[in-house]
């Protein structure tokens, strides 16, 4: 009989690990509280630097998952330590017994309504990174018009490297995501005015500087360094941005037709509850700690729990794979030696 696993959360990383568990002959089970697979990357619409569609990622990873057992809607109930093994009751009444469990649980995006100077569910032109990808793929909201915005702005750091909004920690994909937006308005509007605010420019993935200097270079994109400290709204229902430019110095103010503000990202609420049911750990930065953050990420301080993903802290798309890969050989491993 194959051996149960338990992965809770059916985004990229708990869909590639099904996949890799399904090959080494194990019996993945996934629980997904959403209706649908593939997690936040299934909203977006293109991925960087390749400009690749993130549909076609997605179903990939759902077609090499297709053998595993999925609950949607569904959530952890309650958890029942037994002996060797643990008694998973789901939210719709089935109870699974399990030795392993696997979170890849994700995250969930800053709520950018809690930054009140940005002007977000304020002023009808003030968007988020999330609002916009979904326009890109349905193109459907009211606040970009058919002709495209004149001049548009994209506010890094929202909820990120910020004290007050309780999250200090780099959200590491904003920077990237904010340019590879911004292009992919620039493709579709090549006679608007964009900007980017930004505190640094934390471009340190593969191919993510020259797709810097191609937004700068190719698409006349104009970078400011600096925070916005308001947005307000003329007389004429456009956007008044303020902020200082501090390589040069001086206090700029442009106005805009669109605002979008890149929410970072933080660990969801529900993690922490499920994780409080099996008396997990949660670090200083408010995701999952790991047994530690260098060579055992991927393992939970309690023996036969694992980690993947974002469910520890913000990563780009390729890590999550690359990690959800390094939690199914830990599990084999795992349970190869005995656990």
């Amino acid at each position: 009989m194959k051996e149960n696993i338990l992965i809770i959360g059916g985004g990229i990383a708990g869909l590639e690990a099904a996949g890799q568990l399904l090959k080494l002959g194990y019996n993945p089970i996934i629980v997904e509280k959403s209706d649908h697979l593939g997690g936040h990357v299934a909203d977006w619409n293109r991925l960087f630097p390749d400009m690749s569609p993130a549909e076609d990622l997605v179903s990939r990873l759902i077609a090499a998952s297709s053998e595993a057992n999925i609950f949607l809607n569904t959530e952890i109930s309650f958890v029942n330590r037994l002996k060797d093994s643990w008694n998973i009751m789901l939210s719709n009444g089935i109870s699974i017994i399990t030795r392993i469990l696997l979170f890849a649980t994700g995250f969930t995006l800053f709520d950018a309504s809690k930054k009140e100077e940005y002007g977000y569910g304020v002023y009808n032109q003030v968007m988020t990174n999330s609002d916009l990808e979904h326009w890109f793929n349905t193109g459907q909201d009211e606040r970009i018009p058919e002709e495209g915005p004149a001049a548009m702005g994209f506010v890094h750091c929202v909820g990120s490297r910020d004290e007050k909004a309780r999250n200090p920690q780099c959200s590491k994909v904003c920077c990237i995501t904010a340019v590879k937006q911004a292009i992919e308005m620039k493709q579709k509007f090549p006679e608007a005015m964009i900007y980017c605010f930004y505190m640094d420019l934390r471009m340190f993935g593969k191919k993510y500087e020259d797709f810097y200097i191609s937004a700068q270079k190719d698409y006349g994109i104009r970078f400011i360094r600096g925070r916005v400290s308001e947005v307000s709204e003329n007389i004429e229902g456009k956007l008044v941005v303020k902020a200082e430019d501090t390589l040069s110095g001086k206090p700029v103010k442009v106005t805009l037709d669109l605002l979008v503000l890149m929410s970072g990202i933080v660990c969801n609420q529900q993690t922490c509850k499920t994780a409080g049911l099996l008396s997990l750990p949660i670090d200083s930065d408010g995701f999952l700690k790991s047994r530690d953050n260098i060579a055992d990420i991927t393992e939970a301080p309690r023996e036969g729990i694992f980690y993947a993903g974002t469910c520890t802290g913000p990563k780009t798309v390729p890590e999550t794979l690359a990690e959800a890969r390094s939690a199914a050989l830990e599990i084999h491993n795992y349970i190869l030696n005995g656990m």
